[in-house]
């Protein structure tokens, strides 16, 4: 972009029309609407209402859902219709769906009867399936089409598909059979029938499938478009690439926000108001706090051994740190590997006797750094205390961290759920009871 954001949202609100005009049309649509949505909707469809239609409906659909909901407010009802009939289907149908219902019974009589139907289609599948993030913008041939007759076809139908790169060989019925590249239709024979050069390995999808599933077969296939078939294997839409990395990008940033014990965060961070922040928030923070009273309950009821030695509670940050840092790299990497399909519910035993033998020797390693400090603090009892504890309270958070995303999981849980806070929670009030007992244990023999 040869324009800062903020220099681009100066020249929309203060540039002349000649200049905003040169400018959209100039500008990528993702950089025209990353602008906008910093500016009030008022100004943003001041200047968007400059650019042609076509221009209008990409932009709109580069915008934020909660900032397409909040424009929408401001469009004149005639507008808004010209610019839903010109963007994707998929987007229409996204935008259908973050509308309130005052707003779709005014917007949909404005819309032409193909638009509507369209968009009651698309919109009716439930959230978080194949059906709701496809297209019905595909290009399909018949199975008989000569070559030469499928670019004709082609030609003609390009202007009103997601893509052409693939299409999708149906029969009368609209039962998927097969796909073909565009490069094999321009590469054969002219007389070479459609048939004779179509793959009929599809990998398609049901329309009822997880939208997680249908983004990790578009890459794991390396496909520009993944073909939706309902139950009888008729054709129903496509889900391109584009949509896929949406998929994953909003999959990702939910697992983020579930590890850092966020919830229901459906908002941008830059949009989402203060009472929607508070919200996310609030709710594992307080049971975090009550969850923590444990550790505090269990340095209470050791005070005469702390009393006894008070070195014990300079190394007590220390060891009780490692624990929940060796948890949160062990939780972190189950849920990951849960997410990606590296491992499944079923690898619990090979995972959990390669962390236990990873702890052991990550706890080793940092009981031989810590003994040394122990030694010149206190002396060799509290060293031999702090070296055996460093090595419990390391396999103990790793155990930890590596079995509550299996345990979620197997009740069908989200595993991200297993969070940095609460394994960190979890592995802080163990590594208490584990530190203290050894030091009474060893010190009290001594």
């Amino acid at each position: 972009m040869n324009n800062s954001i903020p220099q681009l949202q100066a020249l929309l609100r203060e540039g002349t029309s000649q200049d905003v005009v040169a400018q959209v049309a100039h500008e990528h649509p993702a950089d025209i609407a990353a602008a906008m949505e910093g500016m009030p909707p008022e100004e943003a469809w001041h200047a968007l209402r400059q650019a042609s239609l076509r221009r209008q409906a990409q932009v709109f659909g580069y915008l934020g859902h909660d900032f397409q909901t909040l424009l929408a407010t401001v469009i004149p009802r005639t507008a808004l219709a010209d610019i839903v009939m010109e963007m994707k289907a998929d987007d229409r149908a996204d935008l259908y769906q973050e509308l309130s219902e005052e707003q779709r019974e005014a917007l949909m009589p404005a819309l032409a009867q193909a638009e509507r139907e369209d968009i009651r289609q698309l919109a009716s599948y439930e959230d978080g399936t194949a059906g709701a993030i496809m297209t019905s913008e595909y290009a399909a041939l018949p199975l008989n089409l000569s070559a030469t007759a499928a670019l004709t076809m082609l030609r003609r139908e390009a202007p009103d598909k997601e893509t052409i790169y693939r299409a999708y060989v149906v029969d009368d019925a609209r039962k998927l059979l097969g796909s073909v590249r565009l490069q094999d239709i321009i590469t054969a024979p002219a007389r070479a029938k459609i048939c004779d050069i179509m793959e009929t390995n599809t990998h398609a999808i049901r329309v009822d499938d997880d939208e997680e599933d249908a983004a990790r077969r578009i890459a794991r296939y390396d496909v520009i478009a993944l073909p939706v078939v309902d139950a009888q294997d008729h054709l129903v839409g496509i889900i391109t690439h584009d949509d896929a990395l949406d998929v994953m990008e909003a999959e990702a940033t939910e697992d983020f926000h579930r590890v850092a014990t966020i919830t229901d965060l459906d908002a941008s961070v830059a949009t989402a108001s203060v009472p929607k922040l508070y919200r996310a928030r609030i709710s594992w923070l307080m049971l975090l706090v009550f969850g923590n009273i444990f550790s505090g309950a269990g340095i209470a009821h050791f005070e005469d051994t702390i009393a006894a030695h008070l070195a014990l509670m300079f190394f007590l940050p220390i060891l009780i740190a490692s624990g929940g840092n060796a948890g949160s790299q062990s939780s972190t990497l189950m849920v990951r590997a849960l997410a990606t399909g590296d491992i499944g519910l079923s690898d619990w035993g090979r995972v959990f006797g390669r962390e236990l033998a990873v702890a052991i020797l990550l706890g080793l390693s940092m009981a031989v750094a810590i003994a040394m400090i122990g030694v010149f603090r206190g002396g060799r009892e509290i060293a031999l205390v702090i070296a055996l504890s460093m090595v419990l309270i390391v396999i103990v958070g790793s155990l930890i961290g590596m079995m509550l995303p299996f345990i979620l999981s197997r009740f069908n849980m989200d595993p991200a759920t297993a969070s940095t806070p609460l394994v960190t929670s979890i592995a802080d009030a163990t590594g208490v009871l584990i530190y203290f007992s050894i030091a009474r244990s060893i010190l009290t023999i001594a």
